[in-house]
């Protein structure tokens, strides 16, 4: 499709520049983090992209060295005390998701598309190979993102995928992009620990989330 190489033009422009303009924002959170808690600043998660190609994504981290490893975060008792003070911050305003723009330069991920599953969450991979969606670039942000983000089933999010794409456009992209802005503004969707469920007829277990 012509249009997915405009679109990786498209990315690589972008990404290039955000990294340059955020450069400030990236130094003072690099800070931040480093002062609020002792580890690495990045976080590090395998994910899978287009064609289930997996990589590693990148987050600014947000949880404690301490914090149970492989667990999911709302598997954890109570998982607010892992979560450093920074980090709650981050979280809520999605800017532990800046860093992904290194994936995006990198090819990738793209700006807008499907969020990247797990490499464990085969329900989700399973459900988007129904749609399609898995054979488009995962994105930082996409149409499901701004139709529910977190809240929403595996089998409506995976659909909504599926409709990005079927109807991928520099258009689609556009509404995708700025409603990503009045959904952050208005914390749509954000549930702690998630990043979807399956219906409760559906006996899997949630899916797994960032750190």
């Amino acid at each position: 499709m012509l249009y997915l190489k405009v679109k990786r033009i498209i990315d690589i422009i972008l990404s290039a520049l955000g990294l340059i303009i955020l450069s400030p924002l990236f130094l003072i959170l690099i800070i931040a983090i480093k002062g609020d808690s002792p580890g690495p600043i990045f976080f590090k998660q395998k994910r899978i992209g287009i064609y289930k190609k997996p990589f590693n994504i990148l987050k600014f981290r947000t949880m404690r060295l301490d914090t149970p490893k492989d667990t999911p975060t709302h598997l954890l008792e109570n998982p607010d005390q892992w979560i450093t003070k920074v980090g709650k911050f981050l979280r809520k305003t999605s800017l532990d998701e800046l860093p992904q723009i290194i994936n995006i330069l990198k090819g990738e991920m793209s700006i807008i598309g499907p969020r990247p599953a797990l490499w464990n969450q085969y329900d989700l991979i399973a459900e988007r190979d129904k749609y399609g969606a898995n054979d488009v670039p995962a994105g930082l942000t996409g149409w499901a993102q701004i139709n529910g983000r977190d809240e929403l089933e595996i089998e409506v999010k995976s659909k909504l995928d599926g409709e990005y794409a079927k109807n991928i456009s520099f258009m689609m992209d556009i509404r995708c992009f700025f409603g990503t802005f009045l959904s952050i503004l208005r914390s749509d969707g954000v549930v702690e620990g998630g990043t979807g469920v399956i219906s409760q007829s559906n006996s899997k277990p949630k899916e797994t989330v960032k750190k």
